[in-house]
């Protein structure tokens, strides 16, 4: 697996921004020209990882949050979205769907979502040093119209 390309975006954990990074993953991830579909999962997931950074990594403060794509030479998007913020102390815990940290005003299922929309969801956490998410996505290839004389 080869990375053919790449881009990284540093941005402040505002909720503001989850948009801002939704929208420039969406926008470098054309080029590998998946169905809506794909794009909305791959949109869906990127918020979710943003919001979990803005709500819970920085609570009530202002922090840095790194996204990070690359896309392969066998058509997979891999994500990142890191964090140097509260970090999260039982990741097996932190990922079980209804629980959260939030308050009655989040319903706990970030992290299910990344699951559901990716293939792969792998979460890497110290406490007090941040937290990188790391997604992938299988981008099916194209089936090319074959013309008939």
């Amino acid at each position: 697996m080869k990375i053919i390309n790449e881009m990284k975006l540093i941005f402040d954990s505002r909720s503001i921004n989850e948009s801002f990074a939704r929208s420039a993953v969406a926008g470098f991830l054309i080029q590998t020209d998946p169905t809506i579909a794909e794009l909305n999962d791959v949109k869906t997931a990127v918020s979710e990882a943003v919001t979990n950074c803005v709500v819970h990594a920085y609570k009530d403060t202002i922090g840095k949050i790194t996204v990070k794509v690359q896309i392969t030479d066998n058509n997979r998007v891999i994500l990142q979205v890191t964090d140097k913020g509260l970090g999260i102390p039982d990741i097996r815990q932190a990922m079980q769907p209804l629980f959260t940290t939030g308050g009655n005003e989040r319903a706990g299922l970030g992290f299910a979502v990344m699951q559901s929309f990716m293939d792969n969801v792998k979460v890497i956490s110290k406490v007090g040093k941040g937290t990188t998410v790391t997604m992938e996505k299988y981008i099916m290839p194209k089936v090319s119209e074959k013309k008939t004389p």
